[in-house]
Protein backbone atom coordinates (compact mmCIF):
# COMPACT_ATOMS: atom_id res chain seq x y z
CA UNK A 1 0.00 0.00 0.00
CA UNK A 2 1.28 3.47 -0.86
CA UNK A 3 2.14 5.78 2.00
CA UNK A 4 0.79 9.12 0.86
CA UNK A 5 2.10 11.04 3.84
CA UNK A 6 5.63 9.85 3.15
CA UNK A 7 5.21 10.99 -0.45
CA UNK A 8 4.34 14.47 0.83
CA UNK A 9 7.34 14.42 3.16
CA UNK A 10 9.60 13.36 0.29
CA UNK A 11 8.33 16.20 -1.88
CA UNK A 12 8.93 18.70 0.93
CA UNK A 13 12.47 17.37 1.42
CA UNK A 14 13.17 17.99 -2.26
CA UNK A 15 11.45 21.43 -2.12
CA UNK A 16 8.94 20.20 -4.70
CA UNK A 17 5.80 22.30 -4.34
CA UNK A 18 2.47 20.47 -4.34
CA UNK A 19 -0.92 21.63 -5.60
CA UNK A 20 -4.30 20.22 -4.64
CA UNK A 21 -7.61 21.01 -6.29
CA UNK A 22 -10.51 20.96 -3.84
CA UNK A 23 -13.86 19.61 -5.00
CA UNK A 24 -17.07 20.36 -3.12
CA UNK A 25 -19.30 17.30 -3.77
CA UNK A 26 -22.48 19.38 -3.57
CA UNK A 27 -21.25 21.49 -6.50
CA UNK A 28 -19.92 18.63 -8.59
CA UNK A 29 -21.60 16.74 -11.44
CA UNK A 30 -20.29 13.19 -11.78
CA UNK A 31 -21.00 13.10 -15.53
CA UNK A 32 -18.65 16.07 -15.97
CA UNK A 33 -15.74 14.47 -14.10
CA UNK A 34 -13.71 13.88 -17.27
CA UNK A 35 -14.07 17.46 -18.46
CA UNK A 36 -13.26 18.73 -14.99
CA UNK A 37 -10.05 16.71 -14.74
CA UNK A 38 -8.98 17.92 -18.18
CA UNK A 39 -9.36 21.51 -16.98
CA UNK A 40 -7.29 21.38 -13.80
CA UNK A 41 -3.71 22.76 -13.76
CA UNK A 42 -1.06 20.43 -15.17
CA UNK A 43 0.96 20.58 -11.96
CA UNK A 44 -1.92 19.30 -9.81
CA UNK A 45 -0.54 16.66 -7.44
CA UNK A 46 -3.63 15.81 -5.35
CA UNK A 47 -7.40 16.00 -5.38
CA UNK A 48 -9.21 16.92 -2.16
CA UNK A 49 -12.91 16.11 -1.81
CA UNK A 50 -15.10 17.64 0.88
CA UNK A 51 -17.16 20.58 2.06
CA UNK A 52 -18.60 22.18 5.16
CA UNK A 53 -21.98 20.57 4.44
CA UNK A 54 -22.54 17.77 1.94
CA UNK A 55 -25.66 15.75 1.10
CA UNK A 56 -25.65 12.08 2.09
CA UNK A 57 -23.78 9.77 -0.31
CA UNK A 58 -22.64 12.67 -2.49
CA UNK A 59 -19.02 12.39 -1.34
CA UNK A 60 -18.91 8.71 -2.28
CA UNK A 61 -20.37 9.41 -5.74
CA UNK A 62 -17.88 12.22 -6.33
CA UNK A 63 -14.87 10.18 -5.23
CA UNK A 64 -15.86 7.22 -7.41
CA UNK A 65 -16.30 9.46 -10.45
CA UNK A 66 -12.90 11.07 -9.91
CA UNK A 67 -11.05 7.83 -9.13
CA UNK A 68 -12.40 6.23 -12.30
CA UNK A 69 -10.68 8.89 -14.38
CA UNK A 70 -7.38 9.79 -12.70
CA UNK A 71 -4.37 8.26 -10.98
CA UNK A 72 -3.93 11.34 -8.79
CA UNK A 73 -4.27 10.64 -5.05
CA UNK A 74 -7.74 11.51 -3.77
CA UNK A 75 -7.88 12.76 -0.18
CA UNK A 76 -11.02 13.27 1.88
CA UNK A 77 -11.30 16.75 3.39
CA UNK A 78 -14.43 16.12 5.45
CA UNK A 79 -16.63 18.70 7.10
CA UNK A 80 -18.15 15.97 9.29
CA UNK A 81 -18.06 12.22 9.89
CA UNK A 82 -20.77 11.55 7.29
CA UNK A 83 -18.39 12.49 4.48
CA UNK A 84 -16.18 9.42 4.89
CA UNK A 85 -15.88 6.80 2.16
CA UNK A 86 -13.32 4.03 1.67
CA UNK A 87 -13.29 4.77 -2.05
CA UNK A 88 -10.72 7.55 -1.51
CA UNK A 89 -7.01 7.01 -0.87
CA UNK A 90 -6.52 8.98 2.34
CA UNK A 91 -8.31 11.22 4.80
CA UNK A 92 -7.15 14.40 6.43
CA UNK A 93 -8.20 13.64 10.01
CA UNK A 94 -9.01 17.25 10.80
CA UNK A 95 -9.12 18.88 14.21
CA UNK A 96 -10.17 22.54 14.19
CA UNK A 97 -7.48 23.66 16.63
CA UNK A 98 -8.08 27.37 16.09
CA UNK A 99 -11.56 27.07 17.62
CA UNK A 100 -12.81 26.05 21.02
CA UNK A 101 -15.88 24.11 19.95
CA UNK A 102 -15.38 20.57 21.31
CA UNK A 103 -17.54 19.14 18.53
CA UNK A 104 -14.85 20.00 15.96
CA UNK A 105 -11.88 19.54 18.25
CA UNK A 106 -12.77 15.92 19.13
CA UNK A 107 -16.52 15.26 18.82
CA UNK A 108 -16.66 14.60 15.08
CA UNK A 109 -13.45 12.61 15.30
CA UNK A 110 -14.95 10.24 17.88
CA UNK A 111 -18.07 9.83 15.71
CA UNK A 112 -15.88 8.90 12.74
CA UNK A 113 -14.14 6.01 14.50
CA UNK A 114 -16.87 3.50 13.69
CA UNK A 115 -16.12 4.09 9.99
CA UNK A 116 -12.35 4.42 10.29
CA UNK A 117 -11.58 1.55 12.65
CA UNK A 118 -11.28 -0.96 9.82
CA UNK A 119 -10.79 1.45 6.94
CA UNK A 120 -8.43 1.10 4.01
CA UNK A 121 -7.95 4.87 4.04
CA UNK A 122 -4.60 6.28 5.12
CA UNK A 123 -5.42 8.47 8.12
CA UNK A 124 -3.35 11.67 8.37
CA UNK A 125 -3.84 13.71 11.58
CA UNK A 126 -4.14 17.35 10.56
CA UNK A 127 -4.24 20.53 12.62
CA UNK A 128 -6.78 22.79 10.92
CA UNK A 129 -6.46 26.53 11.61
CA UNK A 130 -9.11 28.97 10.41
CA UNK A 131 -7.70 32.38 9.45
CA UNK A 132 -9.79 35.50 8.85
CA UNK A 133 -10.23 35.81 5.08
CA UNK A 134 -12.21 39.07 5.13
CA UNK A 135 -15.66 37.50 5.12
CA UNK A 136 -17.65 34.91 7.02
CA UNK A 137 -16.69 31.47 5.75
CA UNK A 138 -18.83 28.35 5.64
CA UNK A 139 -16.44 26.70 8.11
CA UNK A 140 -16.99 29.56 10.54
CA UNK A 141 -20.78 29.27 10.28
CA UNK A 142 -20.96 25.51 10.54
CA UNK A 143 -18.39 25.09 13.30
CA UNK A 144 -19.57 28.14 15.24
CA UNK A 145 -15.97 29.19 15.81
CA UNK A 146 -14.15 32.45 15.16
CA UNK A 147 -11.18 32.66 12.78
CA UNK A 148 -7.89 34.03 14.05
CA UNK A 149 -7.30 37.59 12.75
CA UNK A 150 -4.39 37.83 10.34
CA UNK A 151 -2.60 40.42 12.48
CA UNK A 152 -2.34 37.92 15.36
CA UNK A 153 0.66 36.19 13.82
CA UNK A 154 2.06 34.94 17.14
CA UNK A 155 -1.27 33.35 18.04
CA UNK A 156 -1.37 31.57 14.68
CA UNK A 157 2.22 30.33 15.06
CA UNK A 158 1.57 29.13 18.61
CA UNK A 159 -1.58 27.34 17.49
CA UNK A 160 0.33 25.60 14.70
CA UNK A 161 3.06 24.53 17.11
CA UNK A 162 0.46 23.26 19.58
CA UNK A 163 -0.90 21.14 16.76
CA UNK A 164 2.54 19.75 15.98
CA UNK A 165 3.30 19.09 19.64
CA UNK A 166 0.01 17.21 20.00
CA UNK A 167 0.96 14.83 17.21
CA UNK A 168 -0.52 16.33 14.06
CA UNK A 169 1.36 15.39 10.89
CA UNK A 170 0.14 18.34 8.81
CA UNK A 171 -0.79 21.94 9.54
CA UNK A 172 -3.51 23.43 7.34
CA UNK A 173 -4.01 27.21 7.32
CA UNK A 174 -7.47 27.99 5.88
CA UNK A 175 -8.82 31.41 4.91
CA UNK A 176 -12.10 29.82 3.84
CA UNK A 177 -13.78 29.13 0.53
CA UNK A 178 -14.35 32.37 -1.35
CA UNK A 179 -12.09 34.34 1.00
CA UNK A 180 -11.48 37.91 -0.09
CA UNK A 181 -8.03 37.87 1.49
CA UNK A 182 -5.76 34.80 1.31
CA UNK A 183 -3.47 33.85 4.18
CA UNK A 184 -0.69 36.46 4.18
CA UNK A 185 2.91 35.72 3.23
CA UNK A 186 3.98 36.96 6.69
CA UNK A 187 1.83 34.30 8.38
CA UNK A 188 2.98 31.56 6.00
CA UNK A 189 6.66 32.39 6.52
CA UNK A 190 6.32 32.59 10.31
CA UNK A 191 4.47 29.27 10.60
CA UNK A 192 6.80 27.49 8.18
CA UNK A 193 9.83 28.68 10.14
CA UNK A 194 8.34 27.43 13.41
CA UNK A 195 7.04 23.97 12.50
CA UNK A 196 8.82 20.79 11.37
CA UNK A 197 5.87 19.22 9.54
CA UNK A 198 4.41 19.99 6.09
CA UNK A 199 2.34 23.14 5.69
CA UNK A 200 -0.87 23.31 3.64
CA UNK A 201 -2.56 26.62 2.83
CA UNK A 202 -5.91 27.26 1.15
CA UNK A 203 -8.61 29.85 0.62
CA UNK A 204 -8.73 32.95 -1.54
CA UNK A 205 -6.00 31.93 -4.01
CA UNK A 206 -7.18 33.02 -7.46
CA UNK A 207 -4.14 34.04 -9.52
CA UNK A 208 -0.80 32.55 -10.48
CA UNK A 209 0.89 35.53 -8.81
CA UNK A 210 -0.81 34.70 -5.51
CA UNK A 211 0.24 31.07 -5.93
CA UNK A 212 3.86 32.06 -6.57
CA UNK A 213 3.99 34.36 -3.54
CA UNK A 214 2.49 31.67 -1.30
CA UNK A 215 5.05 29.11 -2.46
CA UNK A 216 7.90 31.56 -2.02
CA UNK A 217 6.71 32.28 1.53
CA UNK A 218 6.98 28.59 2.41
CA UNK A 219 3.79 26.72 1.46
CA UNK A 220 4.42 23.03 0.83
CA UNK A 221 0.97 22.28 -0.59
CA UNK A 222 -1.40 24.90 -1.93
CA UNK A 223 -5.13 24.18 -2.16
CA UNK A 224 -7.28 25.92 -4.74
CA UNK A 225 -11.01 25.57 -5.33
CA UNK A 226 -12.75 24.58 -8.53
CA UNK A 227 -12.55 28.15 -9.81
CA UNK A 228 -8.97 28.72 -10.90
CA UNK A 229 -7.31 31.10 -13.35
CA UNK A 230 -4.91 30.41 -16.22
Amino acid sequence: MLNFYRQIEAAVAKNRKLLSVLIDPDKFEENEAGAFLNSIPENTSHIFVGGSTVEKNQTEKTVKAIKARTQLPVFLFPGDHNQITDDADAILFLSLISGRNPEYLIGQQVKSVVKLRNTSLEIIPTGYILIDGGNESAVQRVSNTEPIPQFEVNAIVNTALAGQYSGKKLIYLEAGSGARIPVSEEIIAAVKKAIDIPLIVGGGIRTTQQQRKAYEAGVDMLVIGTHFEE
